[in-house]
């Protein structure tokens, strides 16, 4: 047989098989029992028996990908100024933090109960746990004093 009929045969696995020809390898020591073959049930048998093998599909590795850093800058971030950390959020976290060394505070002894309920409720007028503490230390430490 010509070379051409291997190559016919090559297409003919590779359309049995549903893959690209590139994909199909014949089996160099079973050549002359490929060239033998002549209908579309001996290409299969032959794929069976292992004599035409079909190659493992190829990709692209993923893992290159994996170990690269996720980018999370200001330039890859989408949406507006609230939209990753609502304006509700954080006034929820700031005066949870603010309560949390209010009540600190209460149990060091720095504040009475008076003070301590005046404080709390004028929680909001402070901008962070470093303001609260500063006024603490500026106008009531030092009435006491």
């Amino acid at each position: 047989m010509t070379k051409t009929s291997l190559k016919y045969k090559k297409e003919l696995a590779a359309r049995l098989a549903g893959v690209g020809v590139g994909r199909v390898k014949f089996d160099p020591s079973k050549l002359e029992l490929i060239s033998d073959a002549v209908t579309r049930r001996d290409i299969e048998r032959l794929i069976r028996s292992g004599a035409i093998i079909i190659l493992p599909k190829k990709g692209v590795s993923r893992a290159r990908a994996r170990e690269r850093p996720k980018r999370r800058g200001p330039g890859s971030r989408k949406g507006g100024k609230y939209s990753k950390l609502p304006r509700k959020r954080r006034w929820i976290n700031k005066i949870r933090a603010l309560r949390r060394e209010l009540r600190a505070m209460k149990e060091r002894g720095w504040l009475d109960a008076k003070t301590y309920r005046e404080l709390y409720r004028g929680l909001s007028k402070f901008n962070s746990v470093a303001h609260l503490r500063s006024f603490v230390k500026r106008e009531i430490l030092k009435q006491e004093v």
